[in-house]
């Protein structure tokens, strides 16, 4: 399985409610209908460990695919990057992770 677990925070000057219903209704649905989508998940990051330290991202979307050629097929097509360009600019800092499930339940 390939998983793409991406953090990011908000743009400068960008209303985090208004994010919230936007990312939770139209892109949530967006992302459901990307093919062979297996999980999707969108969540709001509150703390980290060790106690005290601060988060370096406020958001994390977790996407799961069931092989490498179908998340290439997916995530890589010109109509996908296209819509990523445009949502980037909703988030500031980001990063994208791109790895392979080996072990898990």
């Amino acid at each position: 399985m390939i998983r793409l677990t991406v953090l990011y925070n908000l743009a400068e000057g960008y209303d985090e409610q208004a994010f919230v219903e936007w990312r939770t209704a139209e892109q949530n649905k967006y992302v459901d209908s990307m093919s062979g989508v297996l999980r999707n998940e969108f969540s709001r990051i509150d703390d980290i460990s060790p106690d005290r330290t601060i988060p370096n991202y406020r958001f994390q979307t977790v996407v799961d695919w069931p092989d490498r050629k179908t998340f290439e097929a997916a995530f890589y097509s010109n109509a996908a990057q296209d819509k990523l360009d445009e949502d980037r600019k909703k988030i500031g800092d980001q990063v994208f992770i791109v790895s392979e499930i080996i072990a898990g339940k």
